[in-house]
């Protein structure tokens, strides 16, 4: 019997064993492919922009001018309107998701939760051109002549809301971005807040904390690591986002002081411009803008999680990856 016993343990271990090497196998496959993908993405824009980088340097950078006719290319306005969009996006975003997470998971009535998170998340759904026939027909006219009035009435003094309010440009541009990631930030954010444990708010109430003592002190701290982390998704995707953004940015490679401005991103130029560019040096510049697009994000996440660790650091809940 204990013959029997030993002999099935050692197959039991040696199938055990076997199985844990192969998953250990495919799982570190699966990450060594995503590292793969990321750093091949990065040496293929390179490489294809090999021309752009030796006719220009780092002139690409700081050069305003984009002229295909004279084969004269710089990135510079179109790095500033993929930044104040993605600005204007992520503090939009970060405002409404967090409120709305703080709704959905602290004040909303238990029936109601589950429905308004739904509809929520629903919105990551819709196509990108379809959110950019609406800031066409929709959102321009309503910034036009109700927000932008206001801005420039009000705060006008202030260069940013300065200028003709025409309803399309950065501003316009921002928004859309904004109303885009919102499910992203809102739906990690909710997640988040749910996830911070029940014993801690029962002692702050116990103190005799008020509700909003209570997300103040208690719910927001514990949750901030996590709302950076939805704020650092939802970045990503605003500078990479084009088809909306291309329909209501304007289309003016510029760099001006007013979010009233038309202005232009680095993914709508890569997208209008790719199949017009009818020689080397015109492609080439528009692989370098894309290689700046790639560098640009992953520049802005590693501040962000830099960022977040400063802030979350010895605070609970932090994350630690």
């Amino acid at each position: 019997m204990a013959r029997s016993i030993g002999t099935s343990g050692k197959l039991t271990r040696a199938r055990g064993g076997r199985g844990e090497r192969i998953f250990r196998a495919a799982v570190t496959a699966s990450a060594l492919l995503v590292l793969l993908i990321v750093v091949g993405l990065g040496v293929d824009l390179a490489w294809e922009s090999r021309q752009a980088i030796g006719r220009f340097g780092l002139g690409f950078l700081t050069s305003q001018h984009w002229d295909p006719v004279h084969q004269r290319f710089g990135a510079l306005p179109y790095i500033f309107g993929t930044i104040i969009t993605s600005l204007i996006a992520i503090a939009l975003a970060l405002f409404i998701g967090v409120g709305t997470a703080l709704f959905l998971t602290e004040l909303a009535p238990r029936r109601l939760r589950v429905p308004l998170a739904t509809l929520v998340e629903l919105l990551a759904a819709i196509p990108s051109v379809v959110y950019g026939l609406w800031g066409i027909f929709v959102l321009a006219p309503l910034l036009r002549t109700t927000v932008e009035p206001f801005l420039h009435d009000t705060l006008g003094f202030i260069p940013l809301f300065s200028g003709p309010q025409i309803g399309i440009g950065l501003l316009a541009g921002g928004v859309i971005l904004g109303i885009m990631i919102l499910p992203t930030v809102a739906a990690i954010s909710r997640d988040v807040l749910r996830a911070v444990p029940l014993e801690q708010r029962e002692a702050a109430y116990a103190l005799g904390a008020t509700r909003w003592e209570v997300i103040r002190g208690v719910v927001l701290p514990y949750a901030r690591s996590g709302i950076f982390g939805a704020a650092i998704l939802g970045l990503g995707r605003a500078l990479g986002e084009t088809i909306a953004v291309t329909m209501v940015i304007g289309g003016r490679a510029q760099i001006t002081h007013s979010l009233f401005s038309l202005g232009y991103t680095i993914a709508a130029v890569i997208a209008n411009e790719f199949t017009e560019a009818t020689y080397p040096l015109y492609l080439a510049s528009l692989f370098e803008l894309g290689l700046i697009l790639l560098a640009i994000t992953m520049i802005l996440n590693i501040c962000a999680r830099l960022l977040v660790w400063r802030i979350t650091r010895g605070a609970p809940g932090a994350m630690t990856a």
